[in-house]
This record gives C-alpha cells, sequence and structure tokens, in this order.
C-alpha cells in the first residue's frame, strides 16, 4: 500500500510525458544516451556518466514561467513611456530613452549600431517575453495555444540574442565618461530596464526545456 501510494505521489509531482514508447535524453557534455524517465518535482536527472545535468523538474515551472513573463512586458512599456537617463551641462537639458538612442544613431550615420539596439534590446526580448507567456499561460490550463510548438521554436531561437543585460553593461560603462561632462541621473527607465533584465533571466529558468515540450506534445494530441 505504501509503495502504491509512493508511487502516485511521484506521478503527480512529475509533468506528464507523452505516450508512445521510451523517450531518451543525450548528455550536453558526453552524448551519453539515457532514457527520459520522470522526475520528482524539484529534482533533476543527471548524466550517469559525467553527472551533467540533464533536465530539470522545477517547482510551479508555467506559473513562475508566465508570471516572469507577463512582469518583463510590463516593465518594457515603463523603459519606453519613462526616460532612461537624464543629462544636464550647462544649461542643456536631454532625457534619453531606448527608442531615442537608436533614432539618434540612424541621424549620426551609425544605421548598424542603431539597428543592433533596436533588435537587441527592443525587440528581441518582446519576443522572448511575449512568446513565453504565449506558449506556458496556456499550458497552466492543459491547453495547446494555435502555433504554440512554432512559437516556442523561434522563442529559443531568440534567446541567445537576448542582450539587455551586455547593453546595460555598456551604458554602465559609458556612464563612467559622461559623468565627466555633464550630470547623469537615472531614469524610471533604466530601473525598469534592469527589473526586465532579472525578470527575463528568471523567466527563462523558470521550466525546463524538455518539461515545456513534453507538455506541449501532451495538450496538442
Amino acid at each position: 500500500m505504501k509503495k502504491g501510494f509512493s508511487k502516485t505521489w511521484r506521478s503527480l509531482l512529475s509533468w506528464p510525458k507523452p505516450r508512445g514508447g521510451p523517450r531518451y535524453s543525450a548528455c550536453h557534455f558526453c552524448d551519453t544516451l539515457h532514457v527520459s524517465a520522470p522526475v520528482e518535482e524539484g529534482t533533476a536527472a543527471n548524466c550517469v556518466r559525467c553527472g551533467a545535468v540533464l533536465y530539470q523538474n522545477r517547482p510551479a515551472s508555467l506559473a513562475r514561467a508566465s508570471a516572469f513573463s507577463l512582469a518583463a512586458l510590463f516593465l518594457m512599456v515603463l523603459v519606453h513611456v519613462f526616460p532612461f537617463l537624464t543629462m544636464d551641462a550647462a544649461t542643456l537639458r536631454k532625457n534619453l530613452t531606448l527608442v531615442g538612442a537608436s533614432t539618434a544613431l540612424f541621424h549620426e550615420d551609425a544605421p548598424i549600431l542603431g539597428s543592433a539596439i533596436l533588435l537587441f534590446t527592443v525587440v528581441t526580448p518582446l519576443v522572448l517575453a511575449g512568446g513565453m507567456l504565449y506558449v506556458c499561460a496556456p499550458l497552466m490550463l492543459g491547453r495547446y495555444a494555435p502555433g504554440a510548438g512554432q512559437v516556442a521554436k523561434w522563442m529559443y531561437r531568440c534567446e541567445p540574442w537576448n542582450m539587455v543585460e551586455v547593453f546595460l553593461l555598456g551604458v554602465l560603462v559609458s556612464l563612467l565618461k559622461l559623468a565627466k561632462v555633464a550630470d547623469v541621473h537615472f531614469g524610471i527607465g533604466f530601473w525598469a530596464f534592469g527589473g526586465v533584465m532579472i525578470c527575463m533571466a528568471a523567466a527563462v529558468a523558470g521550466i525546463d526545456r524538455e518539461e515545456l515540450w513534453d507538455r506541449l506534445e501532451v495538450a496538442k494530441s
């Protein structure tokens, strides 16, 4: 009786696995092939050869990914509504926004750099956070959103190009030079941008890729 109860409890804590035979997971480090077995919530499956983590069952994964993605989208609105930086030099006062910085680079004959800022700090975070919310929120109800599989593919393709933290580091380095010629003040947009960075990292880390694909396949069938 105790053994049967334990088995049922483990099945409740693990995410649903697709039907149709055994699933396999390859180690990212040594390429050892493993049978992808369910794991309890809060635990991980490790490679039998090198000990690397194969996949994890993170607690409340769908809720965490959806919540942090929604928070990131809300903060992105604040980033574009409020000033990012305010610079005072003598009688000149200038408010800087992300889109404004990109537009200024276009006007200064630097279209490649302006496009890069717009793509890597505006478009990519929106695609990543919006895609995560679009895919994970319906899965909380066991539903497969139209085109969720394709959205998830594009979402993970955009992940390496999400350079919010790189841009923020570049801004901080630039401020060390600007502080010598002007008074620089952080605006609400700057702090919101820092929040976007934290929320994006938490959203991506909120759910394991194997869990996401398994849940998508089960919801689709």
